[in-house]
């Protein structure tokens, strides 16, 4: 075992054939359980309800959840998979500047060796005012003790998400820190401004409360009965908007690339 700076843990494994496996399980776990897929649908609509027309690029593809859901990508992964259209590293990727409107990241941040790579090369590949969309395990007290406790992924509130150097090729794809996301929108906001200049933080907002952690995620449980998945999600949507911050499971991050306008100063429910 292996413990970085950024307050990873993780084996050094064959990363191609180790992260596959664990995306062939995560598409057996998908497809067996519905109410899953319910939930996530309704995530994938509030990350899209930000985005804006035209091109959607797509990083940390996996199993291809949103293509199977019906949303047209352009999807890249790390991994090659049937769904994947380009196999890549968001810490690196192949197009050209300015080539979309959007990128969207559901799960996909919190893996990243440097996520203030993939906050740069998402900056150069965003036309202007383009989005980055990210749905990302959210850090509340109630998500907190839960992950410490329950989850495989650590939660190091003491790493530094724009901190730079080396990549690790050997590194497996699926070694996490879950905290890097509400780091960034937090502690590190006013910070982000410096380093990755005309990458602003439109908006954010905490959610999956009550349904999310019901489901069991990608374990085989499930307490969200199929016929209760949509009262469930709406109960749960009335709990976020009040209690999100001290409740929430998940953070829904925009960012915005912008070199005309000032930092937008908007947050959801912060």
């Amino acid at each position: 075992m292996v413990s970085s700076n950024l307050g990873f843990h993780y084996p050094l494994k064959p990363r191609q054939e180790t992260a596959a496996k664990i995306l062939i399980e995560q598409e057996r776990v998908w497809r067996k359980k519905p109410s899953l897929r319910a939930i996530y649908a309704s995530y994938f609509q509030a990350v899209f309800s930000y985005c804006l027309p035209g091109k959607t690029l797509e990083v940390g593809a996996g199993f291809g959840g949103l293509k199977n859901c019906g949303y047209e990508v352009i999807s890249t992964d790390v991994v090659s998979m049937p769904t994947v259209d380009v196999v890549s590293d968001a810490q690196s990727l192949p197009f050209a500047s300015g080539s979309f409107e959007n990128i969207v990241a559901i799960d996909v941040f919190h893996h990243l060796e440097r996520p203030i790579r993939f906050l740069r090369e998402a900056r150069r590949v965003l036309g202007s005012n383009g989005r980055l969309v990210m749905l990302e395990p959210g850090i509340t007290p109630v998500s907190h003790w839960f992950y410490r406790r329950f989850h495989s992924e650590p939660v190091v509130m003491g790493a530094d998400v724009l901190a730079d150097g080396p990549v690790d090729r050997r590194r497996d794809p699926f070694a996490a820190n879950q905290a890097f996301a509400t780091l960034l929108v937090t502690r590190f906001r006013e910070e982000l401004q410096a380093t990755v200049p005309r990458m602003n933080i439109r908006s954010y907002r905490w959610l999956g409360s009550l349904a999310y952690p019901l489901s069991g995620g990608f374990q085989d449980w499930c307490l969200v009965p199929q016929a209760l998945t949509r009262p469930v999600l709406a109960l749960e949507s009335m709990i976020d908007s009040v209690l999100g911050r001290w409740l929430g499971f998940r953070i829904l991050v925009i960012l915005e690339s912008d070199s005309c306008k000032s930092l937008k100063n908007s947050c959801e429910n912060s």
